[in-house]
């Protein structure tokens, strides 16, 4: 396995490497680059349970090649076996001209990630060839992630070494890149020149490796169904296997746990909100709705541009309506930037000064009453507070006065100009002033709970939210929706995301379990965009009842993203790769049951059958309480949407039983990867 920190990618070794273990035990192992920092931080340090491991890592380190061992720190502690890079770099020519010779592919000497990418490559695939030669009775399976570990698989299988491969493309290079330029590509995926546009955009010899190693895989897999259509058309293979991507989803041991927590830390960004608008806070909070969008600063790709547009009409909708709910909207995107803004430090300054003169006058009051309490008195009401007390708290107003609108961003920006966020508000007028009812607050970093503004972990924040919303355009799968969908909070897709494909295949009406998919796939932009508007209108008028039946339902999806039921694709793949290398070995397919279609969680039975049904065709309160509603038991509709939820899911847990206890008793003793031949006598 390609080990590196990288967005979704990472998220998915690393959420995956629990369940990994679990099948596979000892004869599990991750490998990758080594950095310094990483290891010492996230790496216990180990010796290899194997020889065959510590031989052959001997052989590459009395070569001039550091090789580094542990147990990578988080669940499941997977072994990690990590390359030093830089102390092989100077085979790199060399390692130039083996790939040359191999597939005539050559690299730029300024490609720096094009260039690591073949050392650590070179690196696996000489470590792979001593490993064999020392078990050679083992059979050996890697699994290949992305285009960086490409030159691994490749040079491993052109010098014949027998070992099952797996490749995993999470996005296609040159789709990523056609998408970024605003390029119609889904309707044009069969009309692309794919060797002039890798050239153009000087990433020919990367889109080279990548389908190098797409092609020389026994197994093809990637993410969704909608990327894989797209790798057809870019890599020329149709994938094998569809792995769609899980969740360790973390069950609580209180049925209503996750909504004492949604509002637990939606208090913390409400005090954060308090600053950010102080001299401007005339919305009620508890009439305010909190929106947001987070990944990587790719705008259009992630949907950004829809996004805002949709929000300028969701504030005309809002305003025109007389609506009282505002909706506080956060952009969490990294950008370059230079430090926090004055203006947004000072705004907390001055919410924190207003809380400790309260928290003085009310110490002061509640002595006073106290006392008074004690003589048997009740006391005037008009002298318990005196004329110090006032001009305090009279100091404390004139301070929260501001001639300015409160800020949209958090930060000072580098690229203000150009900024393509910025300049968007700038174009549809959301600068918060006091008419708007949409107010908009760009952080341009990931959240931390060191920060000293918004000290939050993103999990934390996200369960603080009311509505996620991700209109991507080009998202291999999205893990933000995802997460959103396990911690119980309601969130807006598209039908271009692998997560929206995946749940229109398996849920009926998935808008009534809080999963908005707006369609980019079938729809000009400006459909999208108001299908967009129209979707958070309705969300702004459900009533906080609505809300919170809908948080129940999404969070009962969470069984369908848990890497117990979605670990079951990578079984299949991995067991295709074995009797694709070993055909002499491994000729049973037990994995023949999962190739089935999938299963469609009906739609709810009882009130409201989806938000938009349930709203009223006129404005209200958003805490207003119809007392005609039809009669909702929680813990009934719970239960019947675990049943619908459990029935398909345990309808492979009997499969997925059997093909464990199979893995165990063949895989183990036919692979010989760490088992030792007395332990292969014991077993």
């Amino acid at each position: 396995t390609y080990y590196n920190s990288v967005g979704g990618i990472y998220t998915v070794i690393q959420t995956k490497a629990k369940i990994t273990v679990d099948e596979w035990g000892d004869n599990y192992y991750m490998m990758g680059p080594y950095f310094e920092h990483n290891f010492k931080t996230q790496v216990e340090s180990c010796e290899p349970p194997n020889p065959a491991i510590r031989k052959a890592m001997d052989a590459l380190i009395h070569n001039g090649c550091q090789v580094h061992f542990g147990r990578w720190l988080i669940e499941g502690s997977p072994y990690v076996i990590l390359f030093d890079i830089g102390s092989a770099a100077w085979n790199l020519d060399r390692w130039k001209g083996d790939l040359w010779d191999t597939c005539n592919i050559g690299l730029p000497y300024h490609d720096r990630e094009a260039n690591d990418s073949l050392i650590l490559g070179s690196l696996i695939a000489w470590f792979f060839k001593e490993m064999v030669s020392i078990s050679k009775h083992g059979s050996f399976l890697f699994h290949f992630h992305e285009w960086q570990a490409g030159p691994g698989l490749i040079l491993s299988r052109s010098r014949k070494i027998p070992m099952a491969t797996v490749f995993t493309t999470h996005a296609t290079l040159l789709g990523r890149y056609l998408c970024a330029g605003n390029t119609d590509f889904y309707n044009n995926l069969d009309k692309f020149n794919i060797d002039k546009e890798a050239g153009e955009r000087q990433i020919y010899h990367r889109y080279c490796l990548e389908r190098a190693a797409v092609h020389c895989a026994h197994v093809f897999t990637t993410v969704s169904q909608i990327t894989a259509v797209e790798a057809n058309h870019m890599l020329h293979r149709k994938p094998d296997v569809v792995t769609p991507n899980g969740l360790n989803v973390k069950k609580f041991s209180a049925m209503h746990e996750f909504q004492n927590l949604h509002s637990t830390n939606k208090s913390q960004i409400q005090e954060f909100i308090r600053g950010h608008f102080y001299g401007h806070l005339d919305f009620n909070l508890d009439k305010t709705l909190i929106f947001f969008i987070a990944g990587r600063y790719e705008f259009s790709n992630k949907g950004a541009d829809i996004f805002l547009e949709s929000l300028s009409r969701l504030n005309y909708l809002l305003r025109v309506h007389r609506n009282d709910v505002t909706v506080v909207v956060f952009f969490i995107m990294p950008a370059k930037t230079n430090n926090f803004n004055v203006e947004s430090l000072k705004g907390q300054a001055v919410r924190k000064q207003l809380w400790d003169t309260a928290h003085a006058v009310k110490e002061k009051f509640g002595r006073k009453l106290y006392d008074a309490l004690l003589k048997g008195q009740i006391p005037d009401l008009n002298n318990i507070l005196d004329r110090d007390d006032f001009t305090i708290m009279k100091r404390a107003i004139y301070a929260t006065q501001r001639h300015s609108l409160p800020p949209v961003t958090t930060h000072n920006m580098l690229d203000d100009s150009t900024d393509p966020i910025l300049s968007n508000i700038r174009r549809v007028g959301l600068f918060n002033s006091r008419n708007d009812r949409v107010k908009v607050v760009f952080h341009p970093e990931f959240l931390s709970s060191t920060s000293p503004l918004l000290p939050m972990d993103y999990e934390d924040f996200v369960r603080g939210c009311n509505l996620g919303v991700f209109p991507s355009y080009y998202e291999p799968w999205g893990y933000t929706p995802g997460e959103c969908t396990v911690m119980g909070i309601p969130s807006v897709t598209t039908n271009l995301s692998g997560f929206g494909c995946f749940m229109e295949e398996h849920v009926s009406d998935p808008a009534a379990y809080g999963i908005y998919i707006v369609d980019r796939r079938f729809r000009s932009a400006e459909e999208s965009c108001n299908q967009l508007t129209q979707f958070m209108f309705s969300f702004c008028q459900q009533s906080r009842r609505q809300r919170i039946i809908q948080r129940n339902r999404t969070e009962r999806l969470s069984d369908l993203l848990d890497w117990r039921y979605l670990g079951r694709f990578y079984i299949h793949a991995r067991h295709l790769a074995l009797s694709r290398a070993f055909p002499d070995k491994f000729k049973m397919d037990p994995m023949a049951p999962l190739k089935t279609e999938g299963f469609r969680y009906p739609r709810p039975y009882s009130v409201p059958p989806s938000p938009s049904a349930s709203i009223h065709s006129t404005p209200h309160h958003s805490d207003v309480e119809d007392e005609d509603d039809e009669p909702y038991d929680e813990d009934e509709e719970a239960e019947r949407d675990r049943m619908n939820i459990k029935s398909p899911f345990t309808q492979f847990t009997d499969v997925t039983n059997f093909l464990q206890s199979q893995m165990l008793q063949t895989f183990q003793l036919q692979l010989g990867l760490q088992i030792g031949e007395s332990k292969t006598q014991k077993q």
